[in-house]
């Protein structure tokens, strides 16, 4: 299937041009689960895994079906195998998508792509690009702006305003949650992606309902998964404090 000419995340979202249509819920989380079905099967399925390292909005391409496909391998970097927990290389990386754990020591693991994955799932989700040097400068940091308002549960206002509420309650705070999650400062309590792949397609079942009943699954026996329920049950981790290394410049 052929890849429309630039028709990247970023363009459908922050950049999005006055002749555009913005992209609903439902394409919105679509999106972000296929991207993180790319990164499970490089996680998971390739032999030895394959490590991203710089996963972000601008490197996944979507078709005229809004599906999504990983592109610019080019910092790509084997998995350890064996006993090995972790790759030690020289950081690399998108500023604002680099994992706080690789940035200070060098140690590059499949987490780390699970971080990055969770800034673009919050670009997903908010419209909003990781850095914007335009907006006030308690905003401009994507990651610092939506955490204490995740921990808040001011759910709506971290919700892209193009999308005019038009999203199910339940789905918006399960999907924050997920993004949270991944976004850990330790890298041990970040989910694997393919428990995030998991909570995702079980996220793109609840529907919205319009008449103020209760938001259900399109299937109701369709109970919220193992993995969704122990990242939900870990959300009181959520820690707003600064890596105690920081680099600005990747």
């Amino acid at each position: 299937m052929s890849v429309i000419h630039n028709n990247i995340i970023s363009h459908c979202l922050a950049e999005l041009g006055p002749d555009q249509k913005p992209l609903d819920w439902y394409t919105r989380m679509k999106i972000a689960a296929g991207a993180a079905r790319g990164l499970a099967y490089l996680h998971e399925t390739a032999n030895p895994p394959v490590i991203y390292r710089d996963f972000k909005s601008s490197n996944i391409l979507l078709d005229e079906n809004f599906d999504p496909k990983l592109s610019d391998f080019g910092l790509a970097k084997l998995g350890p195998t064996g006993d090995r927990s972790h790759v030690s290389t020289r950081v690399m990386g998108t500023y604002g998508y680099c994992a706080p754990d690789y940035a200070c020591t060098g140690k590059l693991t499949v987490k780390s792509d699970v971080y990055s994955f969770g800034v673009v799932l919050l670009e997903i989700i908010t419209g909003r690009r990781v850095i914007d040097s335009s907006r006030p400068s308690e905003e401009k940091n994507l990651i610092k702006w939506a955490r204490p308002l995740i921990s808040d549960k001011k759910l709506h206002l971290i919700a892209d305003p193009l999308l005019r509420g038009n999203y199910p309650r339940k789905a918006l705070d399960k999907a924050l949650t997920v993004a949270a999650m991944c976004l850990q400062e330790d890298a041990s309590t970040r989910p694997l992606i393919s428990e995030v792949v998991t909570a995702l397609d079980y996220i793109l079942n609840i529907k919205k309902h319009d008449d103020g009943r209760k938001e259900e699954t399109a299937d109701d026996t369709y109970k919220s998964p193992p993995a969704l329920q122990t990242i939900t049950s870990h959300v009181d981790r959520i820690s707003s404090n600064k890596p105690k290394c920081v680099r600005e410049r990747y």
